[in-house]
């Protein structure tokens, strides 16, 4: 007689993938199943232009098509296309990043650059020195790879610019890299330029790399973006861009990182990267050459996007000032608002706050302790991409569920 063999009920996964956490879209999960039950949520989560009233320029999205028939349908270097790659290192000029073709990869939207920088420098026990409250992936990726995301602090009192003793404080012999993120996502801080110098002092001191992420540097509004990549000398620099915001094109997944290293620090890990790039083959072909010409063609929808954004920014702080259980910074950059809410008793902390808001009044936002725990509690993310009167309609039902 034939023996049944065992039926597997369930395949167990590695405690690696059980790290991987993402509070913007873990949220909207909770919106979509209200959704299901005939419920309008207002999405005030997601940094998602084109979600709104903003559009990819036409010029761009020309260029794809016309990629498309001209045959661009085929894997590119894995390195990406080089006249993209000299395109890139043109723009880097305009702010003093002295590099070439030769310092840039292209990669499927920045997350995958945030991947292939994490997987090159994290290893078991090391730490990774993090702003907090920071971009959710860079958490989630250093313990992906088995180390620790080390927060340092954001002053929230010095209008979120970052606590250089606190970053030295945390520097230990497992350190392998300082993060940086100007201007932030969630708090929309842009790192000042003598911020910027220090860390820079502090990084050559213990020889440490800095790593960059520059995705909002176009959306700032009284004050003028600089990269630390322009002040550095000798002290590595690894840096990250893309088109998604600036250009519109989110769902497109293009970005790009370089380097900027004169001493050669970096050899091993650009080699190393190269190689993991090779392995993904390449990243979007027709997208790299519509890339081409959003940076080359018009920029004139930069400023008008800017005004826009100007306006809906100073509604938002504005609104939520005016209540007695909210205070918020005036954010410098990006499109993002992170007010700290005084929960008193009514909710024991800001994701609680968050779920019964969505559900009571259907506007979503994301919980503060979702980009960090020690600096984002207590606080929730705003998107304020959304146009005036969205806006209007969200903060009247904050105000009323705050009332009651």
């Amino acid at each position: 007689m034939m023996k049944m063999k065992k039926v597997i009920s369930t395949i167990s996964t590695t405690s690696r993938i059980k790290t991987i956490e993402y509070a913007i879209r873990d949220v909207v999960a909770i919106a979509k199943k209200l959704e299901q039950k005939g419920k309008t949520i207002t999405y005030l989560s997601i940094g998602d232009p084109p979600k709104y009233d903003f559009d990819t320029p036409q010029h761009v999205k020309d260029a794809l098509v016309r990629a498309v028939n001209e045959g661009h349908n085929l894997y590119e270097d894995s390195l990406g296309v080089p006249e993209l790659r000299e395109a890139i290192a043109e723009r880097a000029k305009k702010y003093k990043i002295p590099i070439t073709k030769e310092d840039i990869l292209i990669t499927t939207g920045v997350s995958e650059g945030i991947y292939f920088i994490l997987a090159a420098l994290i290893e078991k026990g090391s730490e990774f020195l993090i702003p907090g409250p920071s971009y959710p992936p860079w958490l989630s990726y250093t313990k992906f790879f088995d180390g620790d995301p080390i927060e340092y602090k954001l002053d929230e009192e010095d209008n979120w610019q970052p606590d250089i003793d606190n970053l030295r404080q945390n520097i230990t012999e497992r350190t392998r890299g300082i993060l940086i993120l100007s201007p932030n996502n969630p708090v929309g801080v842009l790192y000042s330029e003598k911020h910027l110098k220090n860390i820079v002092d502090l990084a050559g001191e213990y020889q440490l790399p800095i790593i960059t992420d520059e995705i909002y540097d176009q959306f700032v509004y009284e004050k003028k973006f600089v990269s630390i990549a322009s002040l550095s000398k000798d002290v590595p620099v690894i840096g990250l861009n893309g088109f998604s915001k600036a250009y519109l094109m989110t769902g497109w997944r293009l970005g790009y990182l370089y380097y900027r290293d004169p001493e050669h620090y970096l050899d091993d890990i650009k080699e190393d990267i190269k190689r993991m790039a090779r392995i993904r083959l390449c990243a979007p072909g027709p997208q790299q050459i519509a890339a081409i010409a959003a940076l080359r063609g018009p920029q004139d929808h930069i400023p008008k996007m800017i005004a826009k954004l100007r306006q809906r920014r100073d509604y938002t702080c504005k609104r939520l000032n005016e209540l007695d259980q909210i205070e918020c910074k005036v954010p410098e950059g990006a499109f993002y608002a992170f007010p700290k809410i005084n929960m008193g008793t009514r909710w024991k902390d800001d994701k609680e706050f968050i779920i019964e808001l969505l559900k009571t009044k259907q506007v979503l936002f994301v919980y503060g302790s979702g980009f960090g725990a020690k600096y984002g509690a207590g606080h929730f993310r705003v998107v304020y991409l959304a146009p005036l009167p969205v806006l209007e309609e969200a903060f009247d039902k904050v105000e009323d569920f705050l009332r009651k």
